[in-house]
Parts: C-alpha cells; structure tokens; sequence
C-alpha cells in the first residue's frame, strides 16, 4: 500500500437486489488546521453496524465470495419484500463503521499536541485504515490505554450512561434492562452498582443469568423460565422500576415490551390504594433501542392507561443532555475504559476476514459473547 492511500470497506445494495461488502483503496485524508488524521487501529462490529454493512434485508443462505485479498468481493441476495426500503441507498458505495479507536498520526496546526495520542470516537467509516475527523470530536485516552481497550468508547457506554441520565430527567427511580448479558447490558450493571440505581436485568438463557451473577447483579429474570412474570413483578415490586429500556424491539415471541409493561401495572396495584378502573395512576415507560429480534411488537392491553412505548436513540438523547453533562460522560468513560467499561470480544477480524461467510453469519447473529473487532491494519 502506498503512503498515500487507505483501505476501507464499502457496502453497495445494487438495483438487481443484492448487497455487495468491498475492501476500496482510496487517498489518505489530509487533516485541515482543527482536525487530526487517525491510523485506525480497531473498531467493533456493533448491532447499530449491521442496518449499512448488511442491511437488515439480507440473505445470508445466499452469500458468495469473489476474489481474495484486497480483491475480495461478498454479495448476498436481498429479500425482495425488502427492497423497497433499500431505494434510498441504491447503487451507491457506502463506507461503514460507526466508532473504533487509533493513533493520531497527523494534525492541524491548531491540534498538533494530539500527534501520538490514542483515542476513541464515533466518527462513522471507522471500518478504516486512516480517518480524518475533527480534534473535538476525539475522546483521548489516558496513557497506556490501547487501542482495542479503546475501540468500543462511545455506543455502548455512552448508551449506558444515558440510560441514567433519561431516568433522572424523566423522574423515575430504577430501570428495567432486556438483553441484559450483553457488553452494554454489563456495562449497565456496574454503573448502577457504582451509582445505587436498582436496575432489574432480563436475559433469555441460564448462562446468561450465570454471566450477570458474576458481576454481582441482584436482580435478574429469564424469560426461558416458567414463572419469567412471577419473578418479573417480584423484581419491579422490589426495585420500584417505571422505566424500561428493550434492545430487541420484540423478544419472547414479539411479546417482552409489553410484558414489562404489564408486570410494571402489576407491581403498581399491589401498593394501590384504591380500585381504578383505568387502571393504576403510575406512570409506565418502556423505550425500544435496538431490533436483536425482528418479530412484531405484540402489545396485549393488560397495563391500564397510564403509560408509553417508544423509540430511544443515543444521538438526540446527548442534545437534551447538553454538551457539559456529556462531556462529563466522556470523562468517565476514558477513566473507567478498562473496568466499568472493559468490552470483550470473540475474535479480531482484518478486513478481508470479515468479508467470509462464516464470519459473517456469525457477526449477524448478535449473539452475547460473539463480538467481533475489526482491525484495520491487519
């Protein structure tokens, strides 16, 4: 490779309905007197990652790999009941990645006391050899830290952390977490250690039930149990929780957003004071932030009136934050980035390996435990 050039991956959804992973060699960015060039040295295949890289439409029976190298090709069919949703990206290469982590290498004259740092962001078409970004909208990591500790800085912990700060704004007092063994899951259970918040965690398997004892969670419930609603309201009624957080946008069969909503009715009228027959007067809220299941969200009517479900995204939660709080947020996660913070991963990947079938069904599963990290230097 010249020293003038960088490797990226690219993802293309075609007008014949199929979904194409390249690596593109492209000119290295030149950093402008505010911002610093990044030599990329890992960044994680997140959730939020799969809707660019393989679209959620994907065929993944169908994938077939051409070429190697530099030179590798991997196209899969789309479902064409979902082509209609793909028109907007038609046709046009798109480089992938939302956060990772590296070394900055060059810098603007206004940034030149970065050069050498290591640091963390969320800059998109992080699935780079080099990156160009703004120094502002790098998170520096304190000495020693590397750049995989470094390279899941920002979605899952900052996610994390926002869940806290959505629960202080909205006055409730606990939360409800779903695919609660995950990274961010984890993340979840020791910020709310560390800050006394009661937080009730809902797994789907014994093992990661065992995952979350280990890290000292108190309160966990596994849909896979025959009395997963016993124990649920046992919990809410314990934790005193209003407030839910879902990354599968359907789990248990379409049904887990509205079973937490129910067992929060549940829990509530076991402390009422008077029969209603809108149901309790306690404010219910279940947000919806991911889509690990792409079942129907089924909503049985079992909760009253006073409630809500809706969707939750990072990015316009920071604005209501405000940019101090989030640069508190920041702060912490650079202090805490291999404790609190620490993520794990299953396998490092180079680009050419991660365009592989088997690779990629597994990276698409979203499974706990099966993260992958991208190392573009590799």
């Amino acid at each position: 490779m010249s020293d003038q050039t960088s490797k990226e991956i690219r993802s293309k959804v075609t007008s014949e309905g199929n979904i194409e992973i390249s690596i593109a060699t492209v000119a290295k960015p030149i950093p402008s007197d505010d911002e610093v060039l990044i030599r990329v040295e890992a960044a994680p295949i997140n959730p939020s990652d799969l809707g660019l890289l393989l679209s959620f439409g994907a065929d993944l029976t169908s994938i077939n790999v051409t070429g190697s190298g530099d030179e590798t090709v991997t196209s899969m069919k789309i479902h064409p009941g979902l082509m209609g949703a793909m028109k907007p990206r038609l046709d046009e290469s798109m480089q992938v990645g939302n956060e990772g982590s590296g070394v900055i290498v060059e810098a603007g004259v206004n940034a030149k006391d970065l050069i050498g740092k290591t640091v963390g962001l969320a800059g998109g078409s992080m699935y780079s050899q080099y990156r160009c970004v703004p120094a502002a909208s790098c998170l520096v990591m304190n000495d020693g830290t590397s750049s995989s500790e470094a390279a899941s800085s920002f979605v899952n912990p900052l996610t994390a952390l926002a869940f806290i700060e959505t629960m202080k704004m909205e006055n409730h007092t606990a939360i409800v977490h779903t695919a609660a063994a995950s990274n961010l899951g984890q993340m979840l259970v020791k910020i709310c250690k560390a800050d006394s918040v009661p937080l009730v965690n809902i797994v789907r398997k014994q093992e990661q039930v065992d995952i979350l004892k280990n890290i000292g969670a108190e309160h966990i419930c596994n849909t896979s149990d025959p009395d997963f609603m016993e124990t649920l309201v046992t919990a809410l009624i314990a934790t005193g929780a209003t407030l839910g957080f879902d990354a599968t946008g359907g789990g248990n069969s379409g049904e887990l957003p509205g079973q937490i909503l129910a067992a929060m009715e549940i829990a509530a009228n076991k402390t009422a004071k008077e029969y209603s027959r809108y149901g309790s007067d306690t404010y219910k809220q279940v947000y919806i932030y991911g889509g690990l299941d792409q079942s129907p969200t089924i909503l049985k009517r079992a909760f009253g009136m006073s409630w809500g479900l809706g969707g939750w995204l990072l990015t316009p939660m920071i604005g209501k934050i405000g940019m101090e709080r989030f640069g508190q947020m920041r702060q912490r996660v650079a202090k805490e980035i291999t404790t609190t913070f620490a993520s794990t991963y299953v396998q490092e990947v180079s680009f050419e390996e991660m365009l592989q079938p088997e690779i990629i069904k597994s990276y698409a599963k979203q499974a706990t435990g099966k993260k992958y990290l991208v190392t573009p230097q590799k």
